[in-house]
């Protein structure tokens, strides 16, 4: 069992209709036909949505996403139309809500690796592969690839599918995971035409990104993205794209492969909750615990830390 302790109750807006409330955005539609994402404060871990909220990280996330969809838009279009809340909205929207075009979502999660972590290294362990991609021997925990990888993700089938609408730009409420496929199970599919499209241009603006960051003196190790199509047909980035929640990124200077890095993330808070201090057993149907205060201040830290690290800008919380 996953998904939210307390589903929130969605905030009622005349004149939009609320669709979908995700594990870190809640969804609306306007009378136009836009979607309106509205980034809460909310945090997952191990597939459930915490009873504790990260003051502030649906603010960071947006001015996060924002600054880096300005970087990318020589290399893709985003399905961002305004940053500014519909008339009516609450004064708390603001900051932290896009407007965004309506697509036709792509339901692949488009994952690009440049680092050896997470799923990638328990795939690697077995059998030197991950998503398909052979990989040489002698790579551990944070090592770096030959070259970047593109290892997609779908939706695991939980239940009912959700309405289209839904999926997979924002994520589902309960039970909710990705599996890791390969490129041929994408184009079989979806059409090899799609999954090369989608391999090329998650490698193209996941190779920004790694540059941008460099230049910081931070590593992106990894990202996800998703993709839609718009009226034309042509692929549109929507989402969020380089934040912490959805990229691994680490200092450069503590970069050291054989264990587990450092990250600007909330690997603070999963260490926490997998700790004797938490109490909580994660193999059980027990939900996680409150989050000490101590724990929300070093996560919300380092997601402040990782914003300021990029655009050389304190976050507006």
């Amino acid at each position: 069992m996953s998904g939210f302790v307390t589903v929130p109750e969605p905030v009622q807006v005349p004149g939009l209709t609320h669709l979908h409330t995700g594990k870190v955005r809640d969804l609306y539609a306007t009378a136009s036909g836009d979607l309106v994402m509205v980034a809460s404060d909310r945090i997952s871990a191990f597939d459930w949505v915490l009873p504790t909220e990260i003051p502030g990280k649906g603010r960071l996330l947006t001015q996060l996403s924002l600054w880096w969809f300005e970087r990318l838009g020589d290399l893709v279009p985003n399905h961002v139309v305004s940053d500014t809340p519909p008339e009516g909205a609450p004064a708390d929207w603001a900051g932290r809500t896009l407007v965004c075009e309506r697509l036709d979502m792509v339901p692949v999660e488009c994952v690009a690796r440049g680092y050896l972590a997470g799923s990638g290294l328990a795939e690697y362990s077995v059998d030197r592969t991950v998503c398909g991609v052979p990989l040489p021997e002698g790579l551990t925990d944070g090592s770096e690839l030959p070259e970047p990888i593109f290892t997609p993700a779908v939706k695991a089938a939980v239940g009912d599918p959700p309405e289209p609408i839904f999926t997979p730009a924002v994520k589902a409420a309960v039970g909710d995971h990705d599996e890791n496929v390969s490129f041929d199970v994408v184009a079989a599919e979806h059409g090899e035409r799609l999954a090369t499209e989608l391999r090329e241009i998650t490698l193209r603006v996941y190779g920004r990104g790694r540059d941008v960051a460099r230049e910081r003196g931070v590593i992106l190790a990894d990202t996800k993205f998703e993709f839609g199509r718009d009226s034309s047909g042509a692929l549109v980035l929507a989402d969020e794209v380089f934040t912490p929640d959805s990229s691994r990124y680490w200092p450069a200077d503590e970069w050291s492969p054989g264990h587990a890095q450092p990250s600007f993330d909330k690997q603070v808070l999963r260490d926490w909750l997998t700790s004797g201090d938490s109490g909580w057993d994660r193999a059980s149907e027990t939900p996680p615990p409150e989050l000490p205060d101590d724990v929300v201040e070093r996560t919300l830290s380092r997601y402040k830390e990782i914003h300021e690290r990029l655009t050389g800008t304190k976050p507006v919380l």
